[in-house]
């Protein structure tokens, strides 16, 4: 064998190019790929942690809602989300909490999880409160020494404020912003470096945005959050573009993009099926393919930093077409994985260099 011919297999191997028993490079950042639990998503169930993080799950969102963990003023109940941040610590797994649904006592029509804080500076001490117990110094890894430590560095300020099904308040843009505005001001008090994900826009996502920017948010978040739905998957990037050209023109090139959710539910002739996005069980997992391979290939030019499939666990018996959406479905005998489950594990595999027998061993 030549010395340029040794050389040259020295290399490749390097490169993780020179055959099956090398380790494929890692081709995104730790976290990029994700996805939404809630549902029937049982925080206390260790399988389906277990069966998540063998899919590659490397960021999980998950509602902290406001009135279930302080349903009366300075009383917090955080059994819940404790579960949820010891769980996914102990599997590698990154959350992204959304803090949404106001309580009665700090709302301005009790009763209306959806409505806008009465004072958004209640909503910004109970924002603080989270960041205390689960952020860099917070208190529940030093009552938990046992848990590996995953602080939490990224917090999402509600959910979706531009459809009236998950904010009430009209007109809806100046009421988010003032909330955001509380939101924002309590984390950076207990963090400056936290990071403030605005919250997920979906339908006309990018005129969203652009009334946020008029209501006065620039410099209250540090990513933007999109929910691309949407017929085809070459859509899910112009949408992202039109939001793109909306933070250019409003200074905030700089600033990178989230995918908090997006997905296509094999809800086709099923009960709820209204939105025009549904397909069938056997092209969900097409589509989930097709999505992922553009926004990895999109995603420096995006400056696009997670993207997260909703949802991971669906109830068919839900009534709602997204009931269908799930990469595991709980239905009458138990729950089941779709086969959009299979394409997601093989997309995370590929994305984080796990091809291959060496592959394999180094990401266990």
């Amino acid at each position: 064998m030549t010395r340029t011919r040794i050389l040259l297999i020295a290399l490749l191997a390097l490169a993780g190019l020179a055959g099956p028993a090398a380790a494929a490079p890692r081709l995104v950042p730790q976290g990029w790929l994700g996805v939404t639990a809630d549902g029937p998503f049982d925080p206390g169930d260790a399988a389906e942690w277990d069966r998540m993080a063998r899919s590659g799950v490397e960021t999980v969102r998950v509602a902290f809602r406001w009135y279930l963990i302080e349903p009366a003023k300075g009383r917090l109940d955080l059994a819940r989300t404790d579960r949820i941040i010891a769980a996914a610590a102990r599997r590698g797994i990154d959350v992204l909490p959304v803090i949404e649904n106001v309580p009665a006592w700090a709302a301005t029509r009790p009763g209306d999880l959806t409505a806008a804080p009465r004072d958004p500076a209640a909503l910004g001490a109970f924002s603080a409160a989270l960041v205390h117990r689960y952020g860099l110094r917070g208190s529940f890894w030093r009552d938990n020494p046992q848990v590996p430590r995953r602080p939490i560095r990224a917090w999402q300020v509600l959910n979706e404020p531009n459809i009236r099904g998950f904010w009430t308040e009209q007109p809806p843009m100046p009421a988010y912003v003032a909330a955001l505005r509380g939101a924002a001001a309590g984390i950076r008090a207990a963090d400056p470096g936290a990071t403030i994900v605005l919250a997920g826009l979906t339908n006309d996502s990018w005129s969203a945005l652009e009334q946020i920017y008029a209501a006065g948010a620039r410099g209250l978040f540090d990513a933007v959050a999109i929910h691309p739905y949407t017929r085809r998957p070459v859509d899910v990037l112009r949408i992202l573009r039109l939001a793109r050209g909306v933070m250019a023109a409003n200074g905030d090139a700089a600033l990178p993009l989230w995918v908090t959710e997006f997905s296509w539910p094999a809800a086709r002739g099923e009960p709820g099926w209204k939105y025009g996005i549904e397909v069938g069980e056997r092209r969900q997992p097409r589509m989930l393919a097709i999505a992922l391979r553009k926004l990895y290939r999109a995603r420096r030019n995006l400056q696009l930093e997670r993207v997260l499939w909703y949802t991971w666990i669906s109830n068919e018996a839900g009534g709602s077409a997204f009931d269908w959406s799930g990469l595991r479905r709980a239905r009458p005998g138990g729950t089941v994985s779709a086969p959009a489950l299979k394409i997601f594990r093989e997309a995370a595999r590929r994305l984080r260099g796990c091809a291959g027998r060496a592959g394999a061993a180094r990401c266990g």
